[in-house]
């Protein structure tokens, strides 16, 4: 049997500590293909190959399973809001 999604989101966030995490199984449910959306703090003054590096060391267990695993985004916390926010802005009162 492959990695399940909960296993990956548990190791993410036990080792990351996300504020936002999607974790997408893209493998028809067999484990061996992932998505991943992470947003943590512990991504600050790293760059984008970094925080991939990041992600994979905390998976570094369930990557010997794991054939495709692709980071959609890997940002800290103040991206993630600026993001936000510039995707539904606010009306004007």
């Amino acid at each position: 049997m492959g990695v399940t999604k909960e296993q990956v989101e548990s190791s993410l966030t036990s080792k990351l500590k996300p504020s936002h995490l999607e974790v997408i199984d893209t493998s028809g449910g067999c484990g061996a293909s992932f998505a991943i959306e992470i947003v943590s703090e512990q991504f600050q003054g790293k760059r984008l190959l970094e925080r991939h590096r990041v992600v994979n060391a905390a998976l570094e267990d369930e990557m010997k399973q794991i054939h495709a695993l692709s980071i959609k985004k890997a940002q800290t916390p103040e991206q993630w809001k600026q993001q936000q926010d510039a995707e539904n802005p606010k009306p004007n009162a």
